[in-house]
């Protein structure tokens, strides 16, 4: 009686206290005073006899309590609305814990939202949580707050500085939910925590984009462009273009080195043009794109993330008369691809028939078709095969007795035009022309290509058959400094070095030999020689002779085969007489690509320099044999009238006294 009387008050105290805490009291007191009755106070049965509980299955237990587990939690409410607008924010839901125990799991639950561009005038999220703070008093004073980005520490903090000081200071132990963690990444700040966004937007991926901006691509969409730049002072000129980076591209980085200065131009797809001079370091916004320039004492660095909203024209002005270099990088996206159409019409309306699909040059800027040549110029670009399946399988009508053949116009493929390889160009330079042949051809449904009448074809226009080509300046001769005089006193020689100088500022060939400017001169120093005869002095050959000589016999790589000599190897005798190679290589600059190829050497017109040579360092110690005591002086010899001078001496003085020659 007394343990019935114990169980009644405490159901008693159970149903109050569970009433006054759940708004579906019912419901929720019969499932608490069910599990409680069950698990916390087993009925006497269960009690009678020695390990009555052991003989209860432990795995049915184990899933009743994860059942039991999710069954103490509400359902989940609606979303909040999202922290932004725009640029990306957070939106939560939240739970109720429906048991006067603790629930297992998070009351609470995040997801992105907001996931579009903000415009570039709205500015940065960050740092409009820090101008908020701008009328608040600070240790008496009100200031002008900027962000402090990056902080490695704690990123979610907002952490801004006093501008024109280097006050710093936490405003605020959080930042508002969907702001980010770091300027290069969409990982996001929520209640305090940087949590991981991938570029699907979703929470914990992992998820990246490829430098073309493709979200979990390959990289194939785009194509990784470097190079540098050399300003030419010499020209004349007072500004030049460095390079063009084209609509789409990302990753842009800049850096110039010297005195010059580096300013925009932009031209949009509708032809919009801007222009944008970089004064100083900060941020820039030139057509919806955000351009980061530093102004150093002795370089500028320019850093574009991108996408580019429009054609950038990267040109340099030019401030004083020492030339400046301008490396780049950047990606740029491949804007001509194929795209495969969908099945062409039935070549029969009866009996079976077939249809295709086929390619077309898709350009993704102005979201039309172009020529197939575009697509061509990319060799990560291939061609899809065209598809075949059967149609139009149904029995013809008894009545026609045959198969009704489709207008010739709606066979597939129709008549196209197609062009043979573009001619060598006329000139290799100050502009020339080139030419191919266009001709009207079918295909039929096996792939063979046969010429048709031009009609045919006239519903498409007809592709050009001449083109301007190699319209950049040719090569031109420069000449550095004189040196000075290769003697102290009387006549001697002086030299200098001349360059072929191309239309990228590259010492290159192609200068026409005729008017190369001469290479050494003679020289009068105004000082009388009152020496001996033996010590006249003799012609000196100074480094930069040698430096004269040997650019003199270089040979750049240019677009028509040329043989290239490699530097000569060791002699391969440390004493005495030996033998020295060098690479000599049939080789052409791919205009297109600029890459070098190696070709057979039977490609190249000119006589193939010497791959080796006798050398001579020093003489061997020890007594040598006749043999090779005339090959060292074949070798001396030899080496001698390569590349030695013989002094000779002056002539006889014109006159005995008062001055001769």
């Amino acid at each position: 009686m007394r343990r019935t009387g114990l169980l009644f008050m405490w159901w008693a105290l159970l149903f109050f206290k569970v009433w006054a805490e759940a708004s579906d009291g019912e419901a929720v007191f019969i499932r608490e005073f069910t599990l409680s009755r069950h698990d916390d106070f087993p009925d006497d049965s269960q009690n009678e006899g020695p390990g009555s509980h052991k003989s209860e299955d432990s795995s049915s237990r184990t899933a009743r309590s994860e059942e039991d587990r999710e069954t103490l939690w509400d359902a989940w409410g609606v979303w909040s609305e999202c922290s932004r607008t725009c640029g990306g924010g957070a939106s939560y839901s939240l739970r109720r814990c429906l048991s006067s125990k603790a629930c297992e799991g998070q009351n609470i639950k995040y997801r992105t939202c907001s996931n579009v561009d903000c415009p570039p005038e709205s500015g940065d999220f960050r740092a409009q949580q820090c101008s908020a703070h701008a009328d608040v008093h600070y240790q008496g004073h009100y200031y002008e707050w900027l962000p402090v980005d990056n902080d490695p520490e704690n990123p979610c903090a907002l952490k801004c500085r006093a501008k024109g000081t280097d006050l710093v200071v936490e405003l605020a132990p959080k930042v508002l939910d969907g702001t980010r963690c770091y300027t290069e990444s969409l990982d996001m700040c929520i209640s305090g925590a940087c949590q991981i966004v991938g570029c699907d937007h979703e929470l914990g991926s992992t998820a990246k984009e490829d430098n073309c901006g493709i979200c979990n691509g390959d990289g194939s969409s785009c194509r990784l462009v470097r190079g540098h730049y050399k300003s030419q002072h010499a020209s004349g000129k007072t500004e030049d273009t460095v390079i063009v980076i084209p609509y789409g591209s990302r990753h842009v980085r800049l850096v110039l080195k010297g005195p010059d200065h580096l300013y925009l131009e932009s031209k949009t797809l509708q032809g919009a043009k801007g222009e944008l001079s970089l004064d100083g370091t900060k941020q820039y916004i030139l057509e919806n794109t955000t351009i980061d320039f530093q102004k150093l004492s002795d370089k500028e660095v320019l850093r574009i993330t991108g996408p580019l909203e429009a054609d950038f024209t990267v040109k340099v002005h030019y401030a004083s008369g020492v030339d400046s270099v301008v490396q780049f990088i950047f990606y740029q996206p491949i804007v001509h691809r194929w795209r495969e159409t969908d099945f062409f019409p039935c070549s029969v309306t009866c009996g079976g028939g077939y249809q295709l699909t086929s390619a077309e040059c898709f350009d993704l800027r102005s979201n039309r078709m172009v020529v197939d040549q575009y697509c061509h110029y990319y060799p990560e670009n291939v061609k899809p095969k065209p598809k075949l399946q059967e149609c139009n399988m149904d029995p013809c009508p008894a009545s026609d007795g045959y198969k009704q053949i489709m207008p010739y116009d709606l066979y597939h493929p129709l008549p196209r035009w197609e062009s043979s390889p573009w001619t060598a160009c006329s000139m290799s330079c100050g502009g020339g022309v080139q030419s191919r042949s266009v001709s009207c051809v079918e295909e039929d449904m096996q792939g063979n290509i046969t010429p048709t009448d031009e009609w045919k074809c006239l519903y498409a226009s007809k592709t050009s058959i001449v083109q301007p080509c190699n319209t950049f300046d040719c090569p031109t001769w420069l000449a550095q400094e004189w040196s000075p005089c290769t003697v102290t006193c009387g006549q001697g020689l002086r030299y200098r070095v001349v360059l072929c100088i191309d239309h990228r500022g590259l010492h290159a060939g192609g200068c026409n030999p005729t008017t190369k400017p001469h290479i050494k001169e003679e020289c009068l120093v105004p000082v009388p020689c009152y020496k001996p005869l033996e010590k006249l002095p003799v012609e000196a050959k100074p480094p930069w002779f040698k430096q004269a000589i040997e650019l003199e016999e270089d040979t750049a790589v240019s677009e028509e085969p040329t043989f290239i000599r490699g530097a000569w190897g060791p002699c391969s005798r440390t004493c005495g007489a030996g033998t020295q190679r060098r690479t000599v290589k049939c080789q052409v600059l791919l205009s297109f690509s600029q890459t070098v190829a190696d070709l057979p050497d039977d490609e190249c017109e000119a006589q193939k320099p010497a791959e080796s040579q006798p050398c001579y360092r020093s003489p061997c110690p020890g007594v040598r044999t006749e043999q090779e005591s005339e090959r060292v002086r074949s070798v001396v010899l030899e080496r001698e009238e390569l590349h030695d001078w013989e002094y000779e001496g002056f002539t006889e003085c014109s006159e005995t006294c008062g001055g001769g020659e």
